[in-house]
């Protein structure tokens, strides 16, 4: 079941390109639906892989799994009726794109060899890089050359510090796979030195991928011309295959005793990520790249939580889980807005609470969620990462992430406010169609319920995923 489940999505996605135009769509949602059921069976049994040295159903990869086989469901009945109004005609491409990209995250996923894993990070640049040039206009090609260059290099780098990995091995005369579940039993014994030199070039690389900060730049380019059932994969997920490269990396740095010297680097990483969110989110002018700036935010958050371990990386989990959803809920609020209004500037819109009513619950919804309110995830998350900054001493260090957070929060909600209550063209053209509104009120209501009640096998999911960095509650 393990490998089948990345096979289905490649597939379909391959038999997509040859279907008539609009059977993409029907196929994205049978896809969607067939992964999301075969990841929910994966969860339960949780068998061992028939190529188990490449393969491994982990705690870490199985939220991710998880997280993103329901958000593809949901945005995939999305797609269905926002290609028809987004006048998308390429839609064969589309879909097949969309279903090779699920592939090759699922393949992330589930990857537990250190070049595997490589490899289908690389493979979900590849897949996706189609969907942000998918409306054909100057802005988008420079957008999708910007996003497979600087993503190249960054997986350039990434390829360096696994080869340098291997060679820790060599010089600590270890004879292991090279899976990270190997790694990681047999850490003591690599050579720190390159040990250490090989994690600095696996965050550079994948860092670039998830969207650290000063590695940043492709992203908020990407997310603004993608249309926004990719935006949403994009930024709900993709981010996350990057961060799992990181993260279990950071596994292997803790279990051979280096965790304070990758814990550093992580906070360090994601302080600049949140200050430079801050920094430019104030001054958006449209509200797609707002919210890839949020990603961005966001995905230093949970480098920070991760850098300080303990309480710090369970809040981070939570921060990756809920992010997942909420922002994934405003990007197809997005899409309905860009629509409505056929303009990204904040300026050409307004008045959507009067305008759209359905999709300024979702939207003012997901800015609370985004925004750390209770009762969703993210505060929780951010709230156990600022006592574990307290607890381990890092007053100035958790100063500025606050800082940062109260000033995002000022320039996010002046824009949505504008959107929402500020003055609005005469006319908009669309019309609010139940299937592009009711999966954002599924994603935060899923988020909201998790925060009340969390099923045992979850907490236990979490908690086995950050226990080998000291992580738990």
């Amino acid at each position: 079941m393990v490998e089948t489940i990345i096979l289905i999505p490649l597939v379909a996605g391959i038999l997509a390109f040859f279907l008539p135009r609009t059977s993409g769509r029907l196929l994205l949602v049978l896809t969607g639906a067939v992964h999301l059921v075969s990841s929910v069976l994966l969860w339960i049994y949780r068998p061992e892989a028939l190529l188990n040295d490449y393969f491994a159903v982990t705690p870490e990869g199985l939220l991710s799994l998880i997280v993103i086989s329901l958000l593809f469901f949901l945005i995939a009945i999305y797609t269905r009726s926002y290609l028809e109004a987004a006048e998308i005609h390429a839609e064969h491409v589309f879909a097949g794109s969309m279903l090779l990209f699920l592939g090759s995250m699922t393949l992330v996923t589930l990857s537990d060899h250190i070049m595997v894993m490589w490899i289908a990070i690389e493979a979900t640049t590849l897949a996706s890089a189609p969907l942000i040039y998918t409306h054909r206009s100057g802005a988008s090609i420079e957008a999708t050359w910007k996003y497979v260059l600087i993503c190249s290099v960054g997986i350039a780098l990434a390829l360096l510090g696994s080869v340098l990995i291997a060679l820790s091995m060599d010089i600590g005369n270890v004879d292991a796979p090279m899976s990270f579940s190997s790694l990681t039993q047999v850490a003591g014994r690599l050579d720190p030195l390159w040990l250490k030199t090989g994690f600095i070039f696996i965050l550079v690389g994948y860092g670039t991928k998830m969207g650290l900060a000063p590695m940043h730049t492709w992203l908020p380019d990407a997310h603004s011309e993608a249309p926004s059932p990719a935006s949403a994969l994009l930024s709900g997920v993709l981010l996350n295959c990057a961060y799992l490269g990181i993260f279990k990396t950071n596994k292997i740095m803790h279990a051979a005793g280096l965790g304070d010297f990758s814990g550093t680097i992580l906070m360090v990483f994601g302080l600049a990520s949140i200050v430079a969110a801050a920094t430019f989110i104030l001054k958006q002018t449209e509200y797609k790249r707002l919210l890839a700036y949020s990603s961005i935010e966001n995905m230093g958050i949970i480098a920070f939580g991760t850098g300080i371990g303990g309480l710090g990386a369970y809040g981070a989990m939570l921060c990756l889980i809920h992010h997942s959803l909420i922002k994934s809920s405003l990007f197809l609020c997005s899409g309905n807005i860009l629509i409505g209004y056929a303009s990204r500037a904040i300026e050409g819109t307004g008045q959507l609470a009067k305008r759209m009513p359905k999709t300024f619950v979702a939207l003012f919804g997901g800015f609370a969620g985004i925004s750390g309110f209770p009762p969703f995830g993210i505060f929780f998350g951010e709230l156990f990462i600022i006592i574990a900054a307290f607890r381990a001493g890092h007053y100035g260090a958790v100063s500025i992430f606050i800082l940062s957070i109260c000033v995002i929060f000022a320039g996010f909600i002046k824009h949505i406010i504008r959107i929402s209550f500020g003055p609005s063209p005469s006319t908009i053209r669309m019309e609010e169609q139940p299937t592009m509104i009711w999966p954002q009120y599924v994603l935060l209501v899923t988020s909201v319920v998790l925060c009340f009640w969390m099923p045992d096998t979850l907490y236990e999911t979490i908690r086995l995923a950050v226990a080998t960095i000291g992580g738990g509650i």
